[in-house]
């Protein structure tokens, strides 16, 4: 894929924060009952849809999220992130998306803006070009599509 004269490829970062590896079991009447496994298969499937592939992280340790991040430079076009509680919290998660300066869409199976105070601000809002807030796991999906909609420069149907 060519953008603005320059080859880049046709990889996404699926990045995945904090307690993300209990989906499933978290808080289902919250997060529904599907697993992170199931959140990785349809970010990959949606991806493979559009001609990409998915290298997905999750991790409970912001440090190793960060590593990933900066790795994404190398060999990723842009990056679909639920930062999990780490969204309200973390400027350094948010000062590395912007360091690697990719195109980024945040997602997050809840609403967000209903829930409490605390979750209604988020640290990676400004850095990312996409925003997808309580559709539950399909709005991993539809994060794919619209990054790709943007890297691509087209709208698909």
């Amino acid at each position: 894929m060519t953008i603005s004269g320059v080859t880049t490829p046709r990889r996404l970062l699926l990045v995945n924060g904090p307690n993300l590896n209990l989906l499933g079991t978290r808080e289902p009447e919250i997060y529904g009952t599907a697993t992170l496994q199931d959140v990785e298969r349809i970010t990959t499937d949606a991806a493979l849809a559009r001609g990409f592939e998915v290298r997905a992280v999750q991790s409970n340790h912001e440090g190793v999220l960060i590593d990933a991040i900066h790795a994404a430079r190398e060999d990723c076009a842009g990056i679909v992130i639920n930062p999990g509680g780490l969204t309200h919290t973390s400027v350094v998660l948010r000062d590395a998306l912007a360091g690697v300066a990719l195109p980024v869409a945040e997602v997050h199976i809840s609403d967000v803006r209903t829930r409490e105070q605390f979750r209604h601000f988020s640290y990676v809002a400004d850095v990312a070009i996409v925003h997808v807030v309580g559709e539950g796991v399909a709005g991993y999906a539809r994060s794919v599509d619209l990054l790709v909609d943007a890297l691509t420069g087209h709208a698909e149907g």
